[in-house]
């Protein structure tokens, strides 16, 4: 089957008035809604309104941190989603970063391997309706039990940006979820990750056919992003830390407004899709020919769409 995902909730519109958007995307193609947890919604609210508005659609985090929540209680919230959404419900989880983990929630940001390790396999466990007693490395859980085993235990993938944390997902979850890539990328992590797990990816969208509008966005985008430490590393690792080294000294010293300008073209047209939304399909497709399962559309508005006709324009099928 041919997955094609949408981000949810939707920028730039509240939440409540999301309903017709998402109840319409199974019938455009979508397969799947995937959220985010930055500084607006939470990871599951919107996937538990999706899961009675769009009941055909496989739901995920793509992802929740490991560190904002206590072990049991995101076991909790997963197997409520999953008892929602029974068969359909995939638990994404991964590190996130120092900014939303130490900066904004007060929890030190240490041991990100152990801590994704211990986390999946404490949820292993718990979502498997066991009563878990462990010591583990970066955490222990004295005598946790769910009430409400979920009847079908939800598939759990991590996010992964490098190849430790891809061999960690190759081997004990059920795939990866990675971000801020271009096509060609995609064959670097599979290097890593091997064929056979699932491989999901946020594809940042723009249906402009003006170039330098995309750009243009694309550049406060990429430099938000790329200046996080998790995020330098990854693209030094897939060969673009020389093209971003300027931006990256430019922000440090403070100068927004050079960083933004040394960004290459090249880059931003490497890690935004953007065109026409017939371009942006065929581009989204690359990324699948190069291996990605499962492309998650986050439509940034361009080209003077509303976000309704941006999602109709972007389906699979249009």
């Amino acid at each position: 089957m041919n997955r094609w995902g949408m981000t949810v909730p939707l920028t730039g519109v509240s939440l409540p008035e999301q309903r017709e958007i998402i109840e319409a995307l199974p019938g455009l193609g979508y397969t799947d809604a995937w959220s985010a947890e930055t500084n607006g919604s939470d990871a599951f609210t919107p996937l538990a309104l999706a899961s009675q508005w769009a009941p055909e659609l496989r739901l995920g985090p793509a992802i929740v941190p490991v560190y904002t929540r206590g072990p049991a209680l995101l076991a909790q919230q997963a197997a409520t989603l999953a008892n929602l959404a029974p068969g359909r419900f995939v638990l994404g989880i991964g590190t996130s970063s120092d900014t939303i983990v130490e900066r904004w929630n007060g929890i030190p940001f240490t041991e990100p391997y152990k801590r994704t390790r211990d986390t999946l396999r404490f949820l292993r466990r718990a979502l498997a309706g066991e009563k878990v007693t462990e010591e583990y490395e970066t955490f222990a859980v004295r005598g946790f039990k769910i009430d409400g085993v979920p009847g079908t235990p939800p598939p759990i993938v991590l996010a992964a940006l490098r190849p430790g944390m891809l061999r960690l997902a190759a081997r004990e979850a059920d795939g990866a979820i990675t971000n801020w890539l271009a096509p060609r990328d995609v064959r670097t992590v599979r290097g890593v990750l091997g064929e056979e797990p699932e491989l999901i990816a946020r594809l940042f969208v723009c249906p402009t056919g003006d170039a330098e509008e995309a750009r243009s966005i694309g550049r406060w985008m990429i430099a938000a992003y790329m200046n996080v430490p998790v995020y330098q590393a990854f693209h030094q690792w897939l060969g673009r830390g020389e093209a971003l080294r300027p931006m990256n000294e430019a922000w440090a010293a403070g100068d927004r407004k050079k960083a933004l300008e040394v960004i290459p073209d090249e880059v931003v047209d490497d890690l935004i899709v953007h065109g026409p939304p017939e371009a942006c399909r065929a581009r989204i497709r690359e990324y699948v020919a190069n291996g990605l399962t499962t492309p998650v559309l986050a439509i940034v508005r361009g080209g003077g769409l509303s976000l309704a006709e941006a999602v109709r324009a972007l389906a699979p099928g249009a």
